[in-house]
Order: C-alpha cells, then structure tokens, then sequence
C-alpha cells in the first residue's frame, strides 16, 4: 500500500491508496470481481446444465453428473441468449434507477443483494425456480453493472486526471480475474458434483463482494450516495402510475394465456427478443432526428450506427462461445490431456486468460503504431475484428465435420477459436466504448454510453430469434452462414471506410 501523491482526490482516504489509485477502487475492484466470478460461473454451468440428460448432452468424462434439466440444444440456446441479452437490456433501467432513484451505491448494494438471491434460487431444484433465479439474477446485474463503472469514474478528479485511464485498467483486470476463476470453481463444482451446489457456490462469491463493498464503501467518493437527478414528487407518482397499468397489463394478459393452457416459454422469450432489437433501433432513430443535433452530430450518429451494427453482428457470434460453442466442448470435443480429465465448464476460463495476457499488448501496439502515425483507424479496428470473428467460425466447421460417429475432436480447435474471438474483442469492444464517447452528442453522452451496451442485446436477441424460430445453430451450414455474414459485414465496413469516416468530422 504505497503513500498518496494526491491526497485531495476523490475517493482517498488516510492518504493511503491502491496502487497508486484512491483507495475506494480496491473496493470497487473486488466487487466487481466477485460479481464476474457468480456471472461467469453461471454462464459457465448455463448450457450444460439445461442439456445434461438430454438428447444433446455430451457423455461427459470422469465426474461428470447427469441431473439437469433434459433440454435441446436449441432450447437451451435460446434461453442463454434471451437471458444475456436480458441482463443488457436491464442496464439501461438499472442506470436510471441510480440515476433518478437510489443513487449508483445504493443501486448497486441492491442489485449485489438481487443477484445474490438468484443464485440461491437457482440452487433449488426444480424448472420454475431455475427461472425465478435467472430472472433474478438478469434483473441485479442490470442495476449493478450500469453504476459501478461510473463510482470508479467518481474516484478521479474529471477526465483530465492522468491515474483515470489506469483506474479503468485494474478495474477491467478484476472483471477477467473473476471471470477466469468461475469456471475453475463453480464450473467444476456445478458439472461434477452437484449442479445446485455450484449455484449455490456463485451465490457465496456474490455474497463476499457484497460484505466486502458495505464494509469498504466509507472509502468511496461522497458523490456515488447521491442521486444525480432526482425524481420530483409528481415524476414518482406519474411513473408509480404507468409501472403499475403496465404491470397489469401484463397480469392480465398472461393470465389469459395460462388460463387457455396454451402458455409456453416462447411467449416469455419471443417479447423479449422483440423488445431487444427494437429498443436500441428506436433510441438510435430517436436520437439521429433530433432537431437540436448540429449537422455534425447528425454525421457523427450516421457513422455511429455502422458500429453499433457491426458491433451486433460480433456479439452474435461471439457470445455463442458459451451456447454453441460450449455446447459442442462437452459433447463432441476431448476434455482429457495425457489421461488428465477435466470439466467442459474449464473451456469457459480460455477467453478472460487470453484477455489478460493480450490486453496489455495490444494497448502497448497500439501506442506504437500511433507513435509511427500508422495505427489503423476506428473503422479499420472494425472492419478487422469482423473478419476475424467470422474466420472462427469457419474454423468451428472444421471440427465439427470431424466428430462424426462419436469421433471427439482435440480441445485445441477451441482454444483456437477462442484465441480469434479475444484478438476480435481486442480489436472492437474498447475501441467501441472509446469511440461512443468521441461520437456521442453532448446532450446524449451518458444515454448513447448504455445504447453502445444495446449492441450486445441486439446480438443476442438476433441469435435467440434465430434459435426460437427453429435454426439448429450447431449445424455447419447455419455456422457457414453466420460465419460468412460477419465477414462480408467486415469487408463492407472497410470498403465504405473513407464514407464513414467522412460522416465523423474529427473523429478518426
């Protein structure tokens, strides 16, 4: 613990920081750690968990539990990309709630308290408290992750403090630190001793960030306890109102729908998706015809809605790591080296290990190159990630015309596929958090922020309708198809380059 260079700043405390940093971003950090490591082993245990004694469950190896709940593949797809596309989408209540309600600390201590409650949840047996705790679950991180980056910004003295930059790097190290443990911890647990238990275990590491936040909140900004922009007596009771007519609406109408016996998931599923894609289209068309945009904020948006497309389309395919691509470790890949057996769930550890070992290069690259004036442009950076998203899924064809007739393929081809979704992620999620904010007019910078994390619902509700509707996504000729969309997808963004970049005035 080293000796503040200024004690003044937001957020310290005693003079003592964290590395350099106010010591409220130890806080901030090991709950956000604790918070990726219960998603992640969620996410991890999801697929598996839904198809285990099922026609599409791997046989398994050594430890490996049967006990699930007997779903499809497609089934089980859907409901992991509805539910991350969920998660997303509740960001931007979640958002306004710390915004307009609780303020972003007391936000985020209900939205820990909410997760934590779903996993227990979930560690009780049976399909309807499966989806009692996965709506709870969707429902905390919503409101949890659309604060907590914000308290780390509320840490520094504005954008112009040289230790922000660094900040948001630690804080993005403990996001892949706890990624990188569930699956170890919670995957290995869940898969091969008791699903329950494994849930019950995301629900213990969501407990101790949670302790470990109240007991080091003294150390946050006083900021992150107030409400920003507080509702007034007549906005509480006008939205009270409409919260309520919309709740009945949908009492009523599921209701019927129960009542006629003809309820099933897809009438749960479907409106989501709906509301996935149509939510971040209708706040980007909102914002582009506003009167009040100058012509160049108009131009600005016209070329932002080409990343927000081509970040769709990533997120399509790369969140099938843990659905399709997880789905097809466990069936139909080796989990043995040299004798050794391990879980499936570990496949989900490969993507943050990467990330961590990659991160660092790529910003020193990056430097480099800007150094020499040859660093690619944002649309370049796009354009890139595209292409080599897609090129891993023709890779995924590979290995998959291979397991034929029970034949296992090497865990390397996933490794490989895993390494390419990191380089593509590398290339295209930080970029496009940077470029929202460079593109962003003033009057929407915080708005247009939760439309960027919109992209990641659109992804998914995409591949969730494709799944609803019938697609068996783990078939080489839908893979082809996804595989050459984002490629040709790249391809356009890097031939309509000098177009787009001439639609964002300054911005490069």
């Amino acid at each position: 613990m080293a000796r503040s260079l200024t004690k003044d700043a937001p957020g310290d405390s005693g003079g003592k920081t964290f590395l350099g940093h106010p010591r409220g971003l130890a806080t901030l950090f090991m709950t956000e750690m604790w918070e990726r490591f219960s998603f992640y082993g969620l996410r991890a245990l999801l697929v598996v968990y839904l198809v285990a004694g099922g026609p599409d469950a791997g046989e398994g190896g050594a430890g490996h539990q049967a006990g699930g709940l007997a779903m499809t593949l497609a089934a089980a797809t859907a409901i992991y990309s509805v539910y991350n596309a969920t998660v997303y989408l509740l960001t931007m209540p979640g958002g306004w709630f710390g915004d307009r309600v609780w303020g972003p600390r007391k936000t985020v201590a209900v939205g820990a308290c909410i997760i934590m409650l779903g996993h227990l949840t979930l560690a009780l047996p049976g399909q309807a408290s499966f989806f009692i705790g996965l709506s709870l679950v969707a429902t905390g991180s919503g409101l949890l992750k659309a604060n907590i980056s914000k308290m780390v910004g509320d840490l520094y003295n504005g954008p112009e403090d040289p230790r922000r930059d660094g900040g948001f790097t630690i804080f993005y190290m403990g996001i892949n630190t706890g990624s990188f443990l569930a699956p170890f911890v919670i995957g290995t647990v869940g898969q091969t001793v008791n699903w329950h238990l494994g849930f019950a275990l995301a629900a213990v590491g969501m407990g101790l960030g949670l302790v470990q936040f109240l007991y080091g909140s003294r150390h946050l900004d006083p900021r992150s306890s107030q409400v920003p922009s507080p509702l007034s007596a007549r906005e509480r009771s006008g939205v009270l109102r409409k919260s309520l007519i919309w709740l009945l609406i949908a009492v009523v109408f599921y209701g019927v729908v129960v009542a006629t016996g003809t309820f099933t998931l897809n009438w749960a599923m479907v409106p989501l998706t709906v509301l996935g894609l149509l939510i971040p289209i209708g706040m980007l068309v909102r914002i582009k015809r506003d009167k009040d945009l100058t012509r160049a904020d108009q131009g600005r948006m016209t070329g932002y809605i080409w990343f927000f497309a081509a970040a769709a389309i990533f997120w399509m395919i790369y969140d099938q790591g843990a659905s399709t691509v997880q789905a097809f470790g466990d069936a139909k890949t080796s989990t043995s080296i040299l004798g050794w057996h391990f879980p499936s769930t570990w496949f989900q550890s490969i993507n943050p290990l990467f990330i961590i070992l990659l991160a660092p290069l790529f910003a020193s690259l990056w430097l480099a190159l800007a150094r020499r004036r040859k660093e690619p442009s944002t649309t370049g950076k796009f354009a890139f990630a595209l292409v080599v998203t897609g090129l891993s899924f023709f890779v995924f064809i590979i290995p998959m015309s291979m397991a034929t007739g029970g034949t296992k393929v090497s865990p390397m081809w996933l490794v490989l596929i895993f390494l390419m979704h990191t380089v593509a992620e590398l290339c295209l999620s930080p970029v496009g958090l940077s470029v929202t904010t460079k593109l962003a007019p003033a009057k929407y910078a915080s708005q247009l922020m939760g439309v960027w994390f919109l992209a990641v619902t659109a992804g998914d509700s995409i591949t969730g309708l494709l799944a609803i509707g019938g697609a068996n996504l783990s078939t080489t000729g839908v893979v082809s198809v996804e595989a050459s969309l984002a490629v040709l997808a790249g391809i356009a963004v890097f031939m309509y380059r000098r177009q787009i970049t001439s639609t964002m005035s300054e911005v490069r």
